[in-house]
């Protein structure tokens, strides 16, 4: 009897093309698609909506031309949940990263549920990272094609979602991926990048803030490091740390969002000098490598998906956070993103980013 493998199928061609491995593999296939309720982008914008009824359509063809089961599910009612949490992190003075909460929520945590329903062996998607199974623990390592490696989303996924994930994409290019479905004569062979948020149109969060959170949005003081008022910003949830665009303000050179407070509705802005930190407070941590941390660790920090990681040492801090400590300054640190821990090629752990940090060591070697 074969090993039985269900596949999320996103109607791209990175999706395509691991379902096509896998059954090059010997594995039976089941083909899932999700159904998440954002039709009405697809409209507007057909090459960056992701997950639509034309997805589905072009996922059950590819599943026809490769002979496998297929099947899909109505997961509107948790992804919905998902974009409101989105926006109540922009409304907390946060920015959020949607991808990596359905990552652990639905294509690790529904597709693995339905998974079981089938007895199925293992679950797979086409991200571009490796699992492999050292010992008694599985470790998540990076993609062999550095400018595709997804590793940094997949942080969350704990011991028993590693130990059930094939990511057939793993040790293969996106160049191999293109070549592969050409060959095949795949429906989805020319199909374009989706982007990152799914539900986000023209990276413009702020129509879908509007409509779900509008009446909590309210006109605010926007103000310099040192507390001067400068003018008047539309809403503080409309900016994050780092952008330039958009202030309203011209100081004859350039200026940054470098603090948001939601308790006074002020939006600091700076110099860029003035957005480099060199500590950031992480919790809601996940360990891959081990169990816990229980001494400082030195890693390759990174935070945010575009991100070069940077040297740090990362301390255990109060009972569930750590502290992350740079060798060198980093720009535009920011609460609400993801901050991962790699080692070479494995990623360590990670966390979500709680605070930008000015916590010193005491002379004893602990922290204050």
């Amino acid at each position: 009897m074969k090993t039985k493998v269900v596949i999320a199928m996103s109607g791209g061609v990175d999706s395509s093309v691991a379902a096509h491995l896998l059954v090059e593999q010997g594995y039976e296939v089941i083909g899932l698609f999700m159904r998440l309720g954002i039709d009405k982008l697809d409209a507007i914008t057909r090459t960056k909506v992701c997950c639509s009824l034309e997805d589905a359509n072009d996922a059950r063809s590819v599943a026809d031309q490769l002979g496998i089961q297929f099947h899909v599910l109505n997961f509107k009612e948790a992804f919905d949940r998902i974009i409101d949490a989105f926006c109540t992190e922009y409304l907390n003075g946060r920015t959020p990263n949607p991808c990596i909460v359905c990552n652990q929520e639905l294509k690790f945590g529904k597709l693995l549920d339905f998974a079981r329903m089938l007895n199925a062996d293992f679950i797979a998607t086409g991200h571009y990272a490796r699992v492999e199974k050292l010992q008694d623990r599985y470790l998540l390592k990076k993609g062999i094609d550095a400018r595709k490696d997804q590793s940094y989303v997949l942080f969350s996924l704990n011991q028993e979602q590693l130990s059930r994930t094939l990511f057939p994409l793993g040790t293969v290019t996106k160049e191999s991926v293109r070549q592969i479905a050409n060959d095949l004569n795949l429906k989805t062979k020319d199909k374009p990048e989706s982007q990152d948020i799914c539900f986000v149109l023209d990276n413009n969060y702020h129509t879908i803030l509007y409509e779900r959170f509008g009446d909590s949005i309210t006109p605010g003081p926007l103000k310099d490091t040192h507390g001067n008022i400068l003018g008047n910003h539309p809403g503080a949830p409309f900016f994050t740390i780092g952008q330039r665009k958009g202030l309203g303000i011209a100081l004859g050179s350039p200026r940054y969002v470098v603090d948001i407070n939601p308790q006074e509705n002020t939006v600091v802005i700076g110099t860029d000098e003035e957005l480099m930190e060199d500590e950031l407070v992480a919790s809601t941590l996940n360990w891959i490598s081990f169990d816990t941390l229980q001494s400082p660790l030195e890693v390759q920090a990174k935070i945010r998906y575009s991100h070069v990681p940077s040297p740090a040492v990362v301390y255990p801090y109060e009972s569930d956070k750590v502290r992350v400590v740079f060798k060198d300054p980093q720009r535009a640190i920011t609460p609400g993103q993801a901050v991962v821990f790699y080692d070479n090629d494995t990623v360590v752990g990670g966390g979500w980013i709680e605070r930008k940090s000015n916590i010193s060591p005491r002379k004893d070697g602990g922290i204050l």
